[in-house]
This record gives C-alpha cells, sequence and structure tokens, in this order.
C-alpha cells in the first residue's frame, strides 16, 4: 500500500519508470505521448542528455548553498543570460523554486516597492478572471478561477478581479478584433479609477492564459493599452510567463509577441524542462534600485531559491533553447500542429474555438457552434476526455470551468518543442479519438 498522499484519493496513478524523448514509459512499459509536457514543462522532452549532464557535474562540483550566505556561479551566469534575452528594463532576476513562488514573490516586491517609494496606501492588486497564477494563498488570491479558490475564500486576500481578454466569448459581431482589445483592456482603467489610483499597487496578468482558460491569447492591442493604462496611473504591471513562457509561444518571453514589457515578469516550468524545480521572478532597475536605495533588504525568501543544482539546470536549459534554434521550431512546429488541429476539428460539430501560439494550443468544446453553449458541468467532459486520452497513450490537459469556473470544458496542448512531424500526426489521432469517447 503506497503512503503517497496522491492528487486524487480515489485514483491510483501508474508508476512512471522512464522517458524517451516525447514518451513518458510506465511500469509495464506503456507509452505515452507527453502532449501538454505534463503542465507545460517539458518542453525539451524527457532524456535531454546535455541538461542531465549539467545537472551531474553541479552536484559533484557544489549541490546546495543557501542563499543568505553565498551566490553560486550557476545562479549568475544563468541571471545574466535571462537578463541579456529579457524584454524592456527588466534588470534583476529573483530565483525560486517553481511558478507558484515565482508570482507570491512578484505581489510581495510590489508591495515592498511601495513602501519604499513613500506610498503604503498602494496594495491594492488587480488580476483578472480565468486566470491562474498558483497555489499559495498569495497568488491563489490573484487567480480568478472560482473552482479553485471557492473552498479557500476565508483565507484569500482581497483582490480585484477584471474580465479577460476572452474574445471568442466576448467580442461582439458589430467589433473588429482591435475594438474589442481596447474595450476589454477599458476595465483596468475602469478598475484603477472605482479603486483610486492611489491605492492600486499592479495588475497581474498571463499573457497567453495557460490552464484555466486553454490558451487563450489576447486580442490585437490589449496589452499595449494595458501597457498605457498602467503607465499613466503608475501601476506596476505584473506578467505571469509561468506557463507561457520560455519559447512556449513562439519567442522567449511570451509578451514580446504584444510589443510590451512588465516591470515584473513572473517564468518556471519551461525554465526547468522537468529536470529540476525552478523559477524566476525578474524585476526592472528601477524597482531593483528602490530597495537598493532603501532597505536594502527584500523581506521574503525561501529555503531553497538559488539552488545552485536548479540554477546549472536553468542555465542548460536556456542555453538549449537559444542555441539549438528551438523558439524558432516551435514556431515552425506550432504552425504545423495547429494546421492538424484545423484540418481535424475546424468543422467539429462539438468544437467552438482553436487558438493559441507556437506550441501552446488550446480547444474550446462545445454542444452547438452556433450558440456556443457549453456542456453541463456535470456531465464531466474535460475529465473524460483526459482519462480516454490517457487510455490511448495520450497525456493531454483538459479542464473545466473555462468561461466562469464551473461551466465550460477546454483541452491544453503544449507539446515538447522537440516533436517531430510523425508525432504531431499521432498527437491529433488520438486526440480525435479521446474527444469522440468521450462526447
Amino acid at each position: 500500500m503506497s503512503h503517497i498522499f496522491p492528487r486524487h484519493t480515489r485514483q491510483q496513478p501508474p508508476v512512471a519508470v522512464g522517458g524517451d524523448g516525447c514518451y513518458l514509459i510506465d511500469a509495464s512499459g506503456k507509452r505515452y505521448l507527453d502532449a501538454s509536457g505534463g503542465a507545460a514543462v517539458s518542453c525539451l522532452g524527457h532524456s535531454d542528455r546535455a541538461v542531465v549532464d549539467a545537472i551531474k557535474t553541479q552536484i559533484d562540483t557544489l549541490a546546495f548553498a543557501h542563499t543568505g550566505f553565498f551566490t553560486s556561479e550557476p545562479a549568475e551566469k544563468l541571471a545574466d543570460l535571462l537578463i541579456a534575452n529579457a524584454p524592456g528594463d527588466l534588470d534583476r532576476v529573483y530565483l525560486v523554486s517553481g511558478g507558484s513562488e515565482a508570482t507570491e514573490a512578484a505581489i510581495k516586491l510590489a508591495r515592498q516597492y511601495w513602501v519604499e517609494k513613500g506610498e503604503p496606501k498602494r496594495g491594492r492588486l488587480i488580476a483578472r478572471k480565468q486566470s491562474y497564477h498558483g497555489n499559495t494563498i498569495g497568488s491563489l488570491s490573484a487567480g480568478g478561477n472560482e473552482w479553485r479558490r471557492a473552498q479557500f475564500g476565508p483565507l484569500l486576500l482581497d483582490v480585484s478581479h477584471i474580465d479577460p481578454c476572452y474574445e471568442y466569448r466576448y467580442r461582439r459581431d458589430d467589433e473588429t478584433a482591435e475594438d474589442y482589445g481596447l474595450r476589454a483592456a477599458q476595465a483596468l482603467e475602469d478598475e484603477i479609477l472605482r479603486l483610486g489610483p492611489e491605492t492600486v499597487m499592479a495588475f497581474m496578468a498571463e499573457p497567453v492564459v495557460g490552464a484555466t482558460a486553454g490558451a487563450l491569447a489576447p486580442a490585437p492591442g490589449y496589452f499595449k493599452r494595458i501597457r498605457e493604462i498602467c503607465d499613466k496611473y503608475g501601476v506596476l504591471l505584473i506578467l505571469d510567463e509561468v506557463m507561457c513562457g520560455m519559447g512556449r509561444t513562439g519567442s522567449l518571453f511570451a509578451c514580446e509577441q504584444d510589443g510590451v514589457a512588465p516591470d515584473i515578469a513572473c517564468i518556471a516550468k519551461g525554465l526547468g524542462a522537468g529536470y529540476q524545480p525552478i523559477g524566476a521572478m525578474l524585476c526592472t532597475s528601477e524597482i531593483y534600485g528602490t530597495i537598493e536605495a532603501g532597505s536594502g533588504f527584500f523581506q521574503h525568501g525561501h529555503t531553497y531559491v538559488g539552488h545552485p543544482t536548479a540554477a546549472a539546470c536553468g542555465l542548460a536549459v536556456v542555453g538549449a533553447i537559444l542555441d539549438r534554434g528551438l523558439v524558432a521550431r516551435v514556431n515552425e512546429q506550432g504552425d504545423k500542429l495547429a494546421a492538424r488541429l484545423q484540418d481535424r476539428f475546424g468543422q467539429h460539430p462539438h468544437v467552438g474555438d482553436l487558438r493559441g501560439r507556437g506550441l501552446f494550443r488550446g480547444i474550446e468544446l462545445v454542444v452547438d457552434r452556433d450558440s456556443k453553449t457549453s456542456f453541463d458541468p456535470a456531465k464531466g467532459v474535460a475529465g473524460k476526455i483526459k482519462k480516454a486520452a490517457f487510455e490511448a497513450g495520450l497525456i493531454c490537459y483538459p479542464m473545466s470551468g473555462t468561461i466562469d469556473g464551473r461551466t465550460g470544458d477546454h483541452v491544453l496542448l503544449a507539446p515538447p518543442f522537440i516533436i517531430e512531424d510523425h508525432q504531431l500526426d499521432e498527437l491529433v489521432d488520438k486526440l480525435s479519438g479521446a474527444i469522440e469517447a468521450a462526447i
């Protein structure tokens, strides 16, 4: 009998014993095509020798040194590499152990920044409905997924949530995509004015929404207008690229495609590609300089921040993404995946929307395409797709609650950047079978 506390007490998952490129292998020898990279994590697949060797070499040299006493060579090199390729004025890197830690650190840094600037009234955070920013109390408070938040309501911080930029559901027939993008962004200015600009410290959003809404990309011009609004009222812009960053959507930082740069960025998942737990919060020189000129001490920290072995892993992963031309490959294979999805599902009676960027793709499922009516949540469509796909040897990321945390179903796809054409065919074939079996 297992003593592991599983994600679901009524499900006993198979034991993973090996990885081979885009596949995971269980104890029975069954192979699973990892079409979601776990949760958009395994961007290099499961057997990258260069990354494994970098980790082994670092362990032989220095496994761990606490950042309360030391920095380390791999941490310094990783920070240099990230900043050399980061957008805008991002200048400092705070290494953590994962995405929730990165977003939690971002929220706390935003608050401390305003305190040290002499504006302690700025403590309000604005985020979006149908977002996901992590599972710690602060990051869950920022997230807008009602299903994930519901039972923890009494513990959560008071965060304002505006509507997401969700063109498929919210754009009117008489609007262009650009007009809708501006209207959606206006919700931020309205909320800032409602709260009082002098009280708002930051706005947090995913450039391309991942788990909760299924690769939901913004309308044209949305984030440029968001950046203008933040600048107008002195509000910090925090972009959560934990899932959509590090090349996943076709640029190293997802926000590059929208022509904006944040004051604080959060990355993880693809930063370590699953080989080590690592994430990072990046901030501008202005924010860092304010702390430096003030108390000099960021009132935050965890035991494993800046872990040398994890940093060596991240350095090898980012190096691989850049040196092997994998961002370009994401665009190439992403276009092929999009074409295959369009060919198979573009006229499917129960597929309402195909969306995403690069190798980050979403399929929204509906009862009826014309009315966009979603399935009854009691039917558990997303769960049934996940189960059928897994039985067929395909790992994908279906979720329910796409529209409002309760209704709507989608499938998120985020395969490794190394996926081959024949594996794209396998992915679409097995996913098609799983959707038919579930519906």
